[in-house]
């Protein structure tokens, strides 16, 4: 534990934010699971699914949670699982 007053506050800001980063990715992951647990089961609701996986990468970008590549990367990705899904 650090002695100087400005090392201990940034140690607890370190803290928090970590865990505040730790919840918001796991959030990201579970919308992106949940989208790919819908398209595997054929649910009615997947482009709802879908809608929401984007939307919480675009939040993750803002929140610098993940390249904004990545994220672009990753919401194609998805679309295209959704689209080729759509097609068949």
């Amino acid at each position: 534990m650090p002695n100087i007053k400005s090392a201990v506050k940034r140690v607890k800001t370190t803290s928090n934010r970590t865990l505040r980063n730790a919840a918001a990715k796991s959030a990201l992951r579970t919308s992106i699971k949940k989208f790919e647990a819908a398209l595997a089961s054929n649910d009615t609701n997947t482009a709802s699914f879908l809608k929401q996986a984007l939307r919480s990468l675009d939040k993750a970008v803002t929140k610098g949670l993940v390249h904004k590549n990545t994220a672009a990367r990753k919401k194609s990705r998805l679309t295209k699982k959704f689209n080729k899904a759509n097609i068949a």
